[in-house]
């Protein structure tokens, strides 16, 4: 993929994303006056040091300088590059990132999402009409679902038939190619017919709300298979697929949580009990990227499993995949149903307040870990002990750096009465910026202290009448200065943090998001400090013209523009 991002989505991304939310789901904070704290996620502390501003959507670390925006922190925290970083934040939006220039040379696969939302209102409409949809009906009702919740997840209907897809969308040339693209024919041994057939039909979306593709549920359960998915295509791929996270996300303003099941029914079955944080991983085992996608959702994911033995064999394949996830602020845990439930029967059974209550008692990773790996060892004897150290070693080097990680240790020690475990240690991951003199307030030049106020309170371009000689200064600073100005003055509503990043190039960046960190210790007014600031840089201005001219020509090398120049500069420094 090539193109730049528009400057201009990027500064509406930022203005749209809390940049709370996005450190929260990594590192828990807590309200600290105006602003939100934590320790810092960049280096060992006790008293925590890193502050959030809602106000200024900024993160700072007095004890090791680390600060930026919630992209700068996207990258620090969870490596990732610019662009990735601003395409994470625009998913979690369910917003399309625009490129300049763009040119990919794969196919196009709108078509295919065009074809896809096409047969999604076929199986919706035959729903409704189709001779054979009492049967469907019947079945969804007796299942306890409302029409509302059906038509939230957008449920429909294959109706019996080996081509009744194909006869209405293969309407002109193309579209049986799309169709086969999209996963919705098969063509064996020359043949071609509807992929799903006489089945409850569940359009999967992804996290703009476009179908991807289906997964389809027999009405008769003494049909095979009884779940039906998608194949593979351009645009679904299994293993990075979550039915119900698109709704989740829609239905819920602050998604804090959120709850794995097996199937599609399970997930609008608990739904319509409004448990609305449910998805599904489409009958395979959970995935890394299925892991990435469910945490940069919600800071705890809760799985809901069976609980015979296939259950807890596919609940420990879950928790393996977990670990190495698990950063501070994340928490996962395992729910194990009864003998003969489902989440579907179980909150019919229990109601929506004791199927919540079952889920808050569902076992966290320390308790389901060791109380699977103890029962292996004779915790009795000091070889049953040594033996549960090596068991547990390989599973906890999988967990990254960070507080749990000692706990955990920590755990192991209690349980086996050693304290030399042997376990590796990852390199922590080094804090990504130093703070330097720019932190000092009294070190600090004209131009870096008016530049610090600019981006801390934007606002203040907006000031009528503010001094401009200073403008004619060749330095750097100075450009960048006049920069801000007119960004502001274009775009009045930008704040600190789309400000900073409003620069491609990164050593500004860096040097902006210093500032934008930087305690002022204000004793005044800001307007005041500002307009100071300014009327500073334009002496500095003034006195540096002046020396220019005067060392650089002799007067009557100067001509007579030259020559008013410097008796005014004269003037100016008599008076000062």
């Amino acid at each position: 993929m090539t193109g730049s991002i528009p400057q201009q989505f990027i500064d509406d991304l930022l203005s749209r994303v809390d940049i709370i939310d996005v450190v929260n789901r990594r590192v828990p904070l807590k309200r600290a006056g105006t602003e939100y704290k934590a320790c810092c996620p960049f280096h060992d502390e006790k008293t925590p040091s890193f502050t959030v501003s809602q106000s200024k959507q900024f993160y700072h670390c007095f004890g090791c300088g680390a600060h930026g925006t919630a992209i700068g922190f996207l990258m620090d925290y969870d490596g990732l590059s610019f662009p990735d970083a601003i395409e994470d934040l625009a998913d979690s939006l369910g917003l399309a990132v625009p490129r300049e220039g763009f040119s990919d040379t794969g196919p196009d696969k709108t078509p295919i999402y065009e074809i896809l939302e096409q047969a999604a209102q076929y199986f919706s409409q035959a729903l409704r009409d189709h001779p054979n949809a009492p049967q469907a009906i019947d079945y969804l009702r007796n299942r306890g679902l409302s029409g509302e919740i059906a038509n939230r997840y957008r449920v429909g209907y294959a109706p019996p038939g080996w081509d009744n897809l194909l006869r209405a969308l293969d309407t002109h040339a193309g579209s049986r190619r799309l169709l086969r693209d999209a996963g919705l024919i098969s063509e064996p041994e020359g043949k071609c017919y509807d992929r799903f057939r006489n089945r409850i039909m569940f359009p999967i979306l992804d996290s703009r709300g476009r179908v991807t593709g289906f997964g389809g549920r027999v009405i008769d359960d003494n049909d095979s298979p009884k779940y039906l998915n998608s194949p593979e295509t351009p645009v679904f791929h299994k293993g990075k697929e979550l039915y119900g996270l698109y709704e989740a996300r829609r239905y819920n303003r602050q998604l804090r949580s959120l709850l794995v099941v097996e199937g599609y029914m399970d997930v609008v079955a608990l739904s319509q009990f409004e448990v609305n944080n449910a998805v599904a991983t489409l009958g395979t085992a959970t995935t890394d990227d299925h892991l990435e996608k469910l945490f940069r959702t919600a800071a705890e994911v809760t799985f809901c499993f069976d609980g015979d033995r296939a259950g807890r064999e596919a609940a420990w394949k879950a928790l393996v995949t977990t670990l190495p996830h698990l950063r501070d602020g994340r928490q996962a845990r395992f729910m194990f149903l009864p003998d003969g439930e489902d989440p579907d029967s179980l909150v019919r059974g229990i109601g929506r307040d004791g199927f919540i209550n079952t889920i808050n008692d569902a076992q966290g990773v320390s308790d389901f870990l060791f109380g699977h790996l103890t029962k292996q060892v004779d915790m009795r004897t000091l070889d049953g002990r040594a033996h549960l150290v090596n068991l547990v070693k390989p599973y906890l080097e999988t967990l990254p750096g960070g507080v749990f990680r000692s706990m955990m240790e920590q755990r192991l020690g209690e349980l086996s009465g050693s304290r030399r475990l042997g376990i590796q240690r990852t390199e922590k991951r080094p804090p990504p910026r130093r703070k330097g003199l720019l932190s000092q307030p009294g070190t600090m030049r004209p131009v870096h202290r008016a530049i610090a106020l600019l981006l801390q309170h934007p606002q203040l371009a907006q000031l009528p009448d503010l001094p401009h000689t200073w403008q004619q200064a060749p330095d750097k600073g100075s450009r960048i200065l006049c920069k801000l100005l007119e960004t502001l003055r274009d775009n009045p509503n930008l704040t600190t943090a789309p400000l900073v990043e409003h620069w491609q190039e990164p050593e500004i960046r860096r040097h902006l998001g210093n500032l934008a960190a930087v305690d002022l210790q204000l004793s005044g007014d800001q307007e005041d400090q500002f307009r100071g600031s300014l009327e500073n840089l334009s002496r500095v201005a003034r006195k540096t013209a002046f020396t220019d001219i005067r060392n650089t020509l002799r007067p009557s090398d100067l001509t007579e523009e030259e020559k008013a120049n410097l008796r005014a500069l004269y003037d100016i420094k008599s008076r000062n």
